[in-house]
């Protein structure tokens, strides 16, 4: 958190990473397929309330929109029910850092000189000649690069998790949401990936297919740096449906910590490092943002023009 603010400034108020964001509510309607691997109630057949948010990296509430920042979709499945499932994923192929070292490093690396506008160059090499596996993690991002907006990237959890079934197999999964339409083109101006977004939910509701990628022998487990291979078994376990898009505010996904580790029965974490240390920091980071004043959202949805 420290970290974010030497390279973001304080912001009270906002999560210290992916501060801009909007709320969005919708349900999951799971097609039981998943049930093969787990016995999570959410993947049994039937429809789930669902409460999300996107948003882009970064510590500034008011950062201008980019089309490489990267971009986040969090959902909490059954949420203020006893049993949830909340994520937070990103629209990259694989994640930068394999430890939170590596992470806390390449953050510092990549505060912004104002007097270039751009990361000391100096200090991003030390640390990839420091962190070889970020580098070749980038190498396999910029083979990927993004769509034009929201509503087309595909969101993945990175992480591997376990998915544990009625008869108690454990099987590694990783998973992701790909999306079933097309995005606006980008707009222009400070919220040029969050306003067609808004246009475009204002229209109709956005969709996206849960995939499941099976694991098999010797893929990596603890390491989101490292793609599992393309042939890899995939399950399609249901569509998720995303219907209202609204300004953070109280009552809605603004205050929602999108803890990882928040699972339901059926779903058990790797020891992937990152978990831990994802789960502890946004705890912290709840924790402090809860009690500061708020600030408008940068993001405000009635403002968008058709």
């Amino acid at each position: 958190m420290e970290g974010f603010r030497s390279v973001f400034g304080f912001h009270p108020g906002f999560r210290r990473n992916h501060a801009k964001g909007v709320a969005v509510t919708g349900y999951f309607v799971s097609n039981g397929n998943g049930r093969e691997l787990s016995k999570a109630a959410v993947l049994a057949p039937g429809r789930t309330p669902v409460i999300g948010r996107f948003s882009l990296s970064g510590g500034h509430p008011g950062m201008a929109d980019v089309p490489g920042a990267a971009r986040s979709l969090a959902l909490a499945f059954a949420f203020g029910e006893a049993t949830q499932w909340r994520t937070a994923m990103l629209n990259l192929p694989v994640f930068p850092d394999s430890s939170p070292q590596g992470f806390y490093d390449r953050l510092l690396a990549s505060k912004v000189d104002p007097a270039t506008g751009k990361p000391d160059p100096t200090a991003m090499s030390a640390f990839l000649t420091a962190h070889p596996e970020t580098a070749a993690a980038m190498a396999v991002i910029k083979q990927h690069p993004p769509t034009p907006g929201f509503a087309d990237s595909t969101f993945r959890g990175l992480n591997t998790f376990f998915f544990v079934n009625e008869a108690g197999v454990r099987t590694p999964v990783r998973w992701a949401f790909v999306p079933m339409q097309p995005a606006l083109p980008a707009g222009i101006g400070t919220n040029a990936l969050f306003d067609p977004l808004v246009r475009q939910m204002r229209r109709s509701p956005l969709r996206w297919r849960l995939m499941l990628t099976v694991g098999s022998a010797g893929d990596p487990l603890l390491d989101a740096t490292l793609p599992w291979p393309a042939d890899r078994r995939t399950i399609d376990a249901g569509l998720l449906t995303l219907t209202n898009i609204e300004t953070e505010g109280p009552g809605n996904a603004r205050d929602v910590n999108f803890d990882p580790l928040v699972l339901p029965d059926g779903i058990e974490p790797s020891d992937d490092p990152l978990l831990s240390a994802r789960s502890a920091v946004y705890a912290a980071s709840y924790r402090a943002r809860t009690g500061e004043p708020k600030s408008p959202s940068a993001v405000q949805v009635d403002e968008v023009a058709p």
